[in-house]
């Protein structure tokens, strides 16, 4: 089975970042001089080569190609989730309107026919949803005088101009596709992963859980996402519940694209928290570093092997869910919705590790939850919790504290 490698979690923020002497140290170099035939020669017998055509769109075929979600895959696995404002959208509307350049879109041509969305994915989205009179203007800088209005009470001239407005898309063909191997991370990168990770090296930057679901795709990958739409997870971190009835094109409820967690895939870093966190040994370096890796380790992992760690995990977190009598990873008794990425560490892998005794963890469950409380009853407790003390070794403490926690109620049953 693939590994499910446990590493070391980062500060009680979501997505933290390399240290910048971390950074610099990655970013160093040692640098091989080559003469100029030589460097010259590498370029051209490359293999890894793109090879692209234009195209322009007018924005009412946008619309169509997009509905047509057969044609474009708006969100591969290596794509961000939605995240545009209702000022985003209508900025880039008053831009189409206003005849000001748009930057363009960037697809990646599959197999059968069919395209993969590289960079513009939120543009493309703001241009179906208009068109379908899902938003209303707003914020404008120019147009005012449009704000509140939807693509069916624009004034006819004014739809007409936007009717007429049109979006450039560079084509990656299939004939480009190459993999190479990254020689400062030696990651082998497949070429349309490659061009989306230079593409979003500017505008707004991808958070680290984004960035890992771009590199590390696979059927790991999948399976954290899965396990973020369960009923059990989506009621415990207060995520609108995931719904199948919504198609393809919509992908999800506007409740769910609202909420911040899902928003930025702190759904799907909370869930690989677990699976990273799981062997102790592995408990070391930077929370980044320790997510990172166990993504890597597992990039191989086989469905059969998905099946079985998602079952693992839902079986823990129902588990943990009713221990705590449907309230689980708080820091106040009196606090009924937020929860702690900190606490759901310590719970969450005390209970893995004393899973065979799960049944005398039930029958304990009020001394538990006594106890519990009484672990967080001062400033001082909560802070052995928060993670606002990061290192690894504050993180071992914090999980080893919970399960001496749990025996100690089991022993005194």
């Amino acid at each position: 089975m693939g590994s499910i490698g446990s590493k070391d979690e980062d500060d009680d923020p979501l997505f933290e970042e390399l240290d910048d002497a971390e950074e610099a140290d990655a970013d160093f170099n040692v640098i091989s001089f080559k003469t100029v035939d030589e460097i010259e020669k590498s370029i051209v017998d490359s293999p890894f080569r793109a090879i692209y055509q234009t195209n322009n769109f007018l924005l009412p075929q946008i619309k169509d190609v997009v509905d047509e979600s057969k044609t474009v895959n708006l969100r591969p696995e290596y794509q961000r989730r939605s995240r545009w404002t209702n000022k985003q959208k209508s900025l880039l509307i008053e831009s189409f309107l206003l005849n000001i350049p748009v930057p363009p879109i960037f697809l990646f041509e599959g197999d059968f026919a069919r395209y993969e969305v590289m960079d513009g994915q939120q543009r493309l989205l703001a241009i179906r949803e208009f068109f379908a009179n899902q938003f209303k203007l707003s914020s404008l800088g120019v147009l005012a005088p449009l704000v509140g209005r939807t693509y069916a009470t624009l004034p006819p001239r004014t739809k007409r101009t936007l009717e007429r407005a049109s979006l450039s898309a560079i084509v990656l063909l299939k004939e480009s596709r190459a993999s190479l191997r990254d020689a400062n991370t030696n990651r082998v990168l497949e070429l349309k992963k490659f061009v989306f990770e230079r593409l979003n090296t500017g505008g707004k930057k991808l958070n680290a859980q984004e960035i890992r679901n771009a590199v590390y795709s696979g059927v790991f990958n999948d399976t954290i996402i899965s396990l973020t739409r369960t009923p059990a997870f989506t009621n415990i971190w207060g995520i609108p519940p995931y719904s199948a009835e919504y198609t393809e094109a919509d992908y999800e409820s506007p409740e769910r694209k609202k909420n911040a967690l899902y928003q930025t895939m702190g759904d799907c870093q909370i869930v690989l928290r677990y699976f990273a966190l799981q062997n102790g040994k592995g408990i070391k370096g930077s929370m980044r570093s320790i997510l990172d890796k166990c993504m890597e380790a597992n990039l191989d992992m086989t469905s059969a092997q998905g099946s079985i760690i998602s079952k693992q995990f839902s079986e823990r977190l129902i588990f943990a869910d009713a221990l705590f009598d449907g309230a689980p990873f708080r820091l106040s008794p009196g606090d009924t919705e937020r929860r702690s990425e900190s606490m759901y560490d310590a719970v969450m892998i005390a209970i893995d590790r004393l899973w065979a005794k799960r049944n005398d963890l039930a029958a304990a469950k009020q001394a538990i939850q006594a106890a519990y409380w009484a672990a967080l009853d001062s400033p001082e407790k909560i802070e052995q919790f928060t993670g606002r003390a990061n290192t690894a070794a504050d993180i071992r403490a914090r999980i080893s504290a919970m399960e001496q926690l749990f025996k100690a109620c089991i022993q005194n049953a």
